[in-house]
């Protein structure tokens, strides 16, 4: 999460506040550490039941934005705002003392995470597919250690593992904090966080004409479901991996990028990849054997008249317009594709984040980096790019982010108890309709 506010708030702005940046992911570091210590004196007990309140109370205020956010979205925030409270009543023993069952429904929930992290590295075989093995293992290790009552008692393996989690995510901020320190000043030294495996060669930023300055953002998507036609449908499956039509052919989609008329990225392989259901686990492989020769659509027009229409659409008006052009002409220089490696969701999801690079930036550096910690859009778009960095971004990956993007980045007017009020309002008056129509019946 911390990746993508550092992205929106601008490298070279968070560049000059890594000692920050490092003191609290040292401090962060040091409360895992407490926790995960836990001595017997009493005061440990008293930071970890703290944490475990803050956590309620987190959870409580996710609720309340959750009033009024209709479909996937209000249904992930409402899902992570009931995790933290859940986690905070496990951690004070409220309103039940169960340290067994507390310790049990942890290791499921690693064991479950660690499995899946660690099939679709195994499949996928990207570079540095290995780093996410081992956090796979690492998190199964943690199931173990939940599922036994050696070398950490029932009672305390639910701040163990919390310990563990804060630790960690510190170690990873103090990374980052050295990480932008050591960063260029120079523009278009981004990027710091993309893997190596997307990584384009250097850019050069040249001024974009006026025109194309005012030129919107468009983020294309043709679902796997709407690419299939009928398709057996198997939801998450269907929106996120790929579609299976009747003949058995596996559609996986597609995602392109619009920035007026000059720039489209649309990355195809050259001759169409055998995605039956006996060779997709093959294909599926990121290794070089994979790799075939690529090409660019050169319009959506184009597109369109040789396939059919996307399905969903993304527009973006705040970006930067010079970077973007930098990354195509960077990308296009290799027009090698990899199903799992080099796509085209890839391509636009890099895009996307290069364009979006320092649009938030502000001289109230930590009140707008604060903001955008506490914004649950920020939540839901790391969980998902997570999630790719796990396996590989996909069109339903793509689109979900670049809608959880264009949420920070063009903020709804409307604040959060203006929305509780519509909510209510709204609530009342289906109530009325509906006593007024058992009153008529």
């Amino acid at each position: 999460m911390i990746r993508l506010a550092i992205l929106l708030m601008g490298f070279d702005t968070m560049r000059r506040q890594w000692r920050s940046l490092a003191l609290l992911g040292g401090v962060w570091c040091l409360l895992g550490l407490i926790i995960m210590i836990d001595a017997a004196d009493g005061v440990t007990v008293v930071i970890t039941e703290t944490f475990g309140y803050l956590l309620i109370v987190e959870g409580l205020l996710a609720v309340s934005l959750t009033l009024g956010l209709g479909g996937y979205r209000g249904r992930f925030f409402l899902a992570r705002a009931l995790v933290m409270i859940a986690l905070g009543l496990l951690i004070v023993d409220l309103p039940w003392r169960n340290d067994i069952a507390n310790s049990l429904l942890f290791g499921i929930a690693f064991l479950i995470d660690g499995l899946i992290r660690l099939t679709a590295a195994w499949l996928v075989r990207y570079p540095r597919w290995r780093i996410i093995a081992a956090v796979a293992l690492l998190e199964i290790g943690l199931a173990v250690l939940a599922f036994s009552n050696w070398p950490i008692s029932y009672t305390k393996t639910v701040p163990f593992c919390i310990g563990v989690a804060l630790f960690l995510s510190g170690a990873t901020i103090l990374r980052l904090a050295l990480g932008l320190r050591g960063l260029p000043p120079a523009p278009g030294a981004w990027p710091l966080f993309a893997r190596s495996r997307w990584l384009p060669p250097a850019m050069s930023l040249t001024t974009p004409s006026a025109e194309e300055a005012n030129d919107s953002l468009i983020v294309r998507v043709w679902t796997p479901v709407a690419a299939a036609g009928e398709a057996r449908r198997r939801p998450m499956v269907d929106r996120y991996i790929a579609a299976v039509d009747r003949n058995g052919v596996i559609s996986t989609g597609h995602a392109a990028m619009e920035c007026g008329s000059n720039l489209y990225i649309s990355h195809y392989p050259g001759t169409e990849i055998d995605r039956s259901a006996s060779e997709f686990s093959r294909v599926v492989r990121a290794d070089t054997t994979n790799d075939v020769q690529g090409r660019f659509q050169p319009s959506y027009g184009c597109e369109t008249s040789q396939w059919c229409e996307a399905d969903a659409m993304v527009k973006f008006h705040r970006f930067d317009a010079a970077k973007l052009q930098a990354f195509w002409a960077a990308y296009r220089t290799d027009d090698t594709y990899n199903l799992t490696n080099r796509n085209c969701s890839v391509a636009v999801a890099l895009a996307l984040e290069v364009a979006l690079e320092g649009v938030m930036r502000s001289d109230r550096v930590w009140r707008r980096f604060l903001r955008l910690m506490f914004n649950p859009d920020l939540w839901l778009a790391a969980v998902l790019r997570e999630r790719a960095e796990a396996m590989t971004w996909t069109p339903g990956l793509v689109l979900d982010y670049a809608r959880a993007l264009r949420r920070l980045v063009h903020p709804s007017r409307v604040r959060w108890p203006s929305k509780l009020r519509n909510v209510l309002r709204e609530h009342r008056r289906v109530r009325a309709q509906i006593e007024h129509a058992a009153a008529s019946a």
